[in-house]
């Protein structure tokens, strides 16, 4: 008996070779994602929505307060290292992760780099510790304290409205 090496890419074609043949009125697959991998509704929150202190302006003077970032992967961690411009300065690390991560920016959907770069100052640390409450606490929520009673109190901080719920 002969033994084969299974790749990826071997596995698919004898999986390919295996199945039965589609209907002629059936469409083709849909092409996997490149992003995360879907999930079913396990009740894990992935995708959380923000409000920026400032807002981002972009080239034609619109105004981008809201948005959304997505749970970060392994791989959204790693890549950083391996560019070059965060090998060039270590600071850029942040701008590189976070673009990846955010997946709206008002009606901007496709947040690059360049985008972060724009942004003021306050907005990319919003973004930061933004990022650390949802990837390292699983939540947005913060513990406040306030200054004339001296309560205590949780506030969100994804950017909800006095009364919204």
């Amino acid at each position: 008996m002969r033994r084969r090496t299974v790749t990826a890419g071997s596995l698919e074609e004898i999986l390919d070779a295996t199945a039965p043949a589609a209907a002629p009125e059936q469409s083709p697959a849909p092409a996997p994602p490149s992003g995360p991998p879907a999930t079913r509704d396990h009740g894990l929150r992935t995708e959380f929505e923000f409000e920026l202190p400032r807002g981002y302006v972009d080239e034609s003077g619109t105004l981008h307060r809201s948005g959304s970032m997505r749970l970060a992967t392994a791989r959204d961690e790693l890549r950083p290292q391996i560019d070059l411009r965060v090998k060039e300065n270590p600071a850029y690390l942040s701008v590189v992760l976070l673009s990846q991560v955010i997946t709206r920016l008002g009606t901007i959907t496709d947040v690059h780099a360049g985008v972060v770069e724009r942004m003021y100052a306050t907005d990319v640390a919003f973004l930061q510790d933004f990022y650390r409450r949802v990837n390292s606490e699983g939540h947005t929520r913060a513990a406040v304290t306030c200054p004339h009673c001296e309560g205590g109190f949780e506030v969100d901080l994804s950017g909800g409205r006095l009364g919204e719920s």
